[in-house]
């Protein structure tokens, strides 16, 4: 079955445009009840959350018209991190969680992620069947099996509670200065109670959300603001989460950022020592760094690459029984502890490592050297395929032919945007400087 409205990570575009309006986000909710009712009694339950952006009240009260259109009680969650509604689906024992997010996107824009009710993202499939409903008639339910709808007040304290539990046992941050900087989104809240609770400095960045504000110059794919904050106060340690925090990269006490690919070092190595990493792998993207796998190598420990997105990575390690994962850009999936990335607790787990080890932070995050990776956008129109044509399939031969046993080149379409990414890597980065700008002149040629 073919996807038309579901891109990598759910339903994603530029709200009050199409997907992202209120129409499509009332067809959507009513296609997922649907979906997910096994019978014609009215007892089905749903859990929405959603981050800090203005468009969320909008896609927030379409969702629910939808789903009690269609017999769904929705139980709605407010502002929560996106791990939170896996948990809380799974915990709140409902058929079908939602989160209104997109993720580290600007706020202009806004997306819908749905999770199954053992907490993790829908299947591939099940979203296919989902856009076949949406393109069909959706029978309503009877007058007398519409849903309710209720606002649920404690589903920020349940997650922080459970967010606590994954942190080890007796053990206190007291006397590590922390700046977290929360991108003005989810977890502007949550993520500061939790680690002031087990004892840390804390010093917040980005936590005063306008509605406008999310990921504007904070968060994780402006680390800076982060780093600039940790050597301000002389911090520890600088968190840095994205939008809707199910990311997260780490700034040391000298305002280095560390990414995703370090942190998942990190802890497979202190877990393959404790005898708990799952089949003595780690399973991340074809974006991650060869210094990531040779380091894992040298350990006797091996890398399971998927293609990109976090839901690619759950499915291998579901399908493996791996219990650590993750992407580059900060996504890092513990199955012990979460059904998605969840930036919070991974910055707990490496908060962890410096209470135990009483190492900084500088030591911990910096397991490996990376190769050099170089990656260029190159934008294309629509309805173009500039991978089809001769011209650039030539020269990315060639680049591999050239890079082969001392690099690697990736070349691959954005699942959310009309992008072609290109990345290389190679030791020399003169020569891993030429191999990029050949392809993407000869993409730019063809786009």
């Amino acid at each position: 079955m073919s996807r038309k409205l579901f891109g990598t990570d759910g339903v994603r575009g530029r709200a009050n445009t199409h997907p992202m309006t209120a129409e499509m986000a009332l067809r959507l909710g009513a296609a997922a009840g649907r979906f997910f009712r096994r019978d014609g009694r009215n007892r089905h339950r749903v859990v929405i959350g959603k981050d800090t952006r203005l468009s969320g009240y909008m896609l927030e009260n379409a969702l629910t018209a939808g789903l009690t259109s269609t017999g769904m009680n929705v139980l709605l969650l407010g502002p929560v991190p996106t791990p939170a509604v896996g948990f809380l689906t799974r915990s709140m024992r409902a058929d079908l969680g939602i989160m209104i997010s997109a993720s580290h996107n600007p706020a202009e824009d806004n997306g819908i992620k749905f999770f199954g009710p053992d907490g993790f993202k829908l299947s591939d499939e099940a979203e296919a069947e989902i856009e076949e409903i949406v393109a069909g008639e959706i029978e309503p339910a009877q007058p007398r099996n519409i849903g309710r709808a209720k606002r649920i007040d404690d589903g920020r304290g349940r997650y922080m509670e459970y967010a606590k539990t994954t942190f080890p046992a007796g053990q206190r941050l007291d006397g590590l200065k922390v700046v977290l900087d929360c991108a003005n989104g989810a977890a502007y809240r949550a993520a500061p109670e939790v680690l002031w609770e087990l004892g840390a400095d804390v010093i917040p960045v980005g936590v005063k959300p306008d509605g406008f504000n999310i990921n504007d110059g904070v968060g994780s794919t402006h680390p800076e603001a982060c780093a600039a904050a940790v050597r301000e106060h002389g911090a520890h340690l600088g968190i840095s989460l994205d939008g809707d925090a199910d990311r997260v990269v780490i700034v040391d006490q000298n305002g280095r950022v560390a990414d995703g690919d370090q942190i998942m070092a990190l802890l497979a190595g202190r877990w393959a020592e404790q005898g708990r990493l799952s089949g003595n792998a780690l399973v991340a993207t074809v974006m991650s760094n060869l210094g990531l796998e040779h380091f894992l190598q040298g350990r006797g420990l091996h890398l399971e690459r998927t293609k990109v997105g976090d839901r690619y990575v759950v499915e291998r390690m579901r399908e493996g029984r791996f219990n650590l994962g993750g992407e580059q850009s900060g996504h890092i999936v513990m199955t012990d502890y979460a059904t998605t990335g969840d930036g919070l607790v991974a910055a707990m787990q490496v908060l962890a490592a410096m209470a135990d080890t009483g190492q900084p932070a500088s030591e911990l995050v910096s397991q490996f050297d990376p190769v050099p990776q170089l990656l260029k956008n190159v934008r294309y129109a629509a309805g173009a395929d500039p991978l089809s044509a001769e011209v650039v399939k030539r020269v990315i031969a060639d680049a591999e032919t050239r890079l082969a046993g001392r690099g690697r080149v990736l070349i691959r379409k954005s699942g959310t945007e009309p992008l072609i990414r290109v990345m290389a890597e190679a030791e020399d980065e003169r020569e891993l400087n030429e191999v990029v700008d050949g392809i993407v002149a000869a993409v730019e040629t063809a786009a």
